[in-house]
């Protein structure tokens, strides 16, 4: 039995004991995420890290949440009262929905019904997810514009941009795992990769495509322009206080979360044990194989923590360069030597054709990076080597500086 055939089976009840079970598993994952990255930058940083309020300071995130939500709700005299309130619910509200295509476990028993912890398994689930993270970001755009004030202002046209420049790259990466399992349903590919090795060996350059655009899609550092502190003061969130920005604060740590369970689903074959330890799967009932996803979740989530310690925030013209002069060329050229691979396959041609097809894209590959580079390094040189001009110049990195008398023979003297 597939698993669509086994939700449609769910009564109602234990479709709504479902969503309850999903939406407290996505809120203390998000309390704890919160705990845990504060704990670790701080290790990093040889610092101690919250340690108050309760045993290791595990009750730090939701003491935060408490002191929001009492202190005064201020809406500016200049902002669009009724978009200023729906922002940060959209932005929220549109996280917790791309929980429900999310496979967490495989079949499992649940008061007395066969089921998984899956709420829905639609045929185009991956399509569903890039829909609603998408609207997530009318919630940023949304909260900049109806602040009334400048900074805010900025951000949200800072995120916007981001978005439409990384979801391009994240959806392109993805197509090449649609290619390889033939189905856009999260539960298919999972399927797909349990007898075979996980997507994130087979197609790496997907997954790393991935892993760089999730960063750029949820606003972190090195990416978040749009919440730049020494620019933009608190970036789209300046303006708001109280409960509207813990509801902000949360969905920034839920959509986290969200991108590393899809990146889970899609590259590190879901919740199924890794290879040789597939026996533990039916361990308690088929439970522990909630263990092996969010195991797989916490690794994704450790990636965010280390980018935010080691790497400074990319200036604005880095950022959009990168995405679209690199990401989305590199993840079209990936498309069409992975269809070629799999047409390949399917024709039945001979693994030698295969590996000398392989080999030939990676010797021309080779050689176009090194004509790039030669190109580089001629037009560096032809800077440098340029005339001196008659007036005096700053001194550039890597660039001898000019000094305009002993150029021209000190002609003015």
């Amino acid at each position: 039995m597939t698993t669509a055939e086994l939700l449609a089976q769910d009564p109602v009840w234990l479709i709504v004991v479902k969503a309850l079970i999903v939406f407290i598993i996505c809120v203390i994952s998000t309390l704890l995420a919160v705990w845990t990255e504060r704990r670790v930058l701080a290790k990093m940083q040889l610092r101690t890290g919250p340690n108050r309020v309760g045993k290791f300071g595990l009750l730090q995130s939701l003491a935060d949440g408490v002191k929001l939500a009492l202190k005064e709700d201020i809406i500016p005299a200049a902002a669009d009262k009724i978009v200023f309130i729906l922002a940060p619910i959209i932005a929220t509200s549109m996280c917790f929905m791309a929980f429900a295509v999310i496979p967490m476990t495989g079949e499992v028993n649940i008061f007395g019904q066969q089921t998984a912890l899956q709420l829905t398994d639609l045929p185009v689930g991956v399509l569903y997810i890039l829909a609603v993270t998408s609207i997530g970001v009318y919630g940023v755009v949304l909260a900049g514009w109806s602040s009334g004030s400048t900074y805010p202002l900025l951000g949200g046209l800072r995120s916007s941009a981001q978005v439409v420049s990384y979801e391009i790259a994240m959806g392109l990466s993805l197509v090449a795992v649609f290619i390889y399992a033939g189905s856009m349903s999260t539960s298919d590919i999972v399927g797909s990769q349990h007898d075979n090795i996980w997507n994130a060996i087979v197609l790496f350059p997907s997954f790393v495509i991935y892993v760089i655009s999730m960063v750029g899609e949820t606003n972190r550092a090195p990416f978040d322009l749009a919440e730049a502190e020494g620019e933009l003061v608190g970036g789209f969130h300046t303006e708001y206080s109280s409960l509207k920005f813990a509801l902000f604060f949360l969905a920034e740590y839920v959509n986290i979360v969200a991108v590393s369970a899809l990146a889970t689903t899609l590259f590190l074959g879901g919740y199924h044990a890794p290879p040789g330890l597939g026996f533990t799967e039916s361990w308690l009932g088929g439970w522990f194989t909630l263990v092996w996803f969010f195991a797989k979740v916490i690794f994704f989530f450790f990636i965010f923590m280390w980018l935010r310690a080691t790497l400074p925030r990319l200036r604005y013209d880095q950022f959009m360069k990168f995405g679209w002069k690199v990401l989305i060329p590199a993840s079209l050229a990936w498309i069409l030597i992975v269809a070629t691979l799999r047409v390949l396959q399917q024709d039945g041609a001979s693994r030698t054709v295969i590996v000398a097809f392989t080999v030939g894209l990676v010797l021309i590959a080779t050689a176009i990076s090194s004509l790039f580079e030669r190109g580089k390094k001629k037009t560096e040189k032809a800077l440098t080597e340029g005339a001196a001009p008659d007036f005096p110049v700053p001194s550039l990195p890597g660039v001898s500086s000019f000094n305009a008398s002993t150029q021209t023979g000190g002609k003015n003297e």
